[in-house]
């Protein structure tokens, strides 16, 4: 398994903005899809948002579109993610999750999907 690489969490105030990355060495980046997800104190990880390979695919939760955009950079390999209009329920561990080839709509945000997983990085919104 592959060890991605996640950085950019902090602390900061509701309606703050803050820009996660995560970094996929070793892999032949251009083929895998990458997913974000979440997992806040006491609850399920989440599935946040998903990029597929060719950048022409985007899936993101209800919760979170029109506040996060998901982007890619294949020459470095890295994929971020852009967190505007932060609320506290965003709270939580942020991780990302790679996977080669395609997956549906229904499909993305399942965890058992990936096999490659970061380790985390916090972010919290608080007053």
């Amino acid at each position: 398994q592959v060890q991605l690489v996640e950085s950019g969490g902090g602390s900061v105030q509701p309606g703050d903005s803050l820009r996660l990355s995560c970094v996929v060495p070793g892999v032949p980046f251009d083929y895998c899809g990458i997913a974000w997800f979440r997992q806040a104190p006491g609850k399920e990880r989440e599935g946040v948002s998903w990029i597929s390979s060719n950048d022409e695919g985007t899936y993101y939760a209800d919760s979170v579109k029109g506040r996060f955009t998901v982007t890619r950079d294949n020459a470095k390999k890295m994929v971020s993610l852009q967190m505007s209009g932060l609320k506290s329920e965003d709270t939580a561990v942020y991780y990302c999750a790679a996977r080669i080839g395609v997956i549906s709509s229904d499909r993305w945000s399942h965890r058992e999907n990936y096999v490659s997983w970061g380790q985390g990085t916090q972010v919290t919104v608080s007053s």
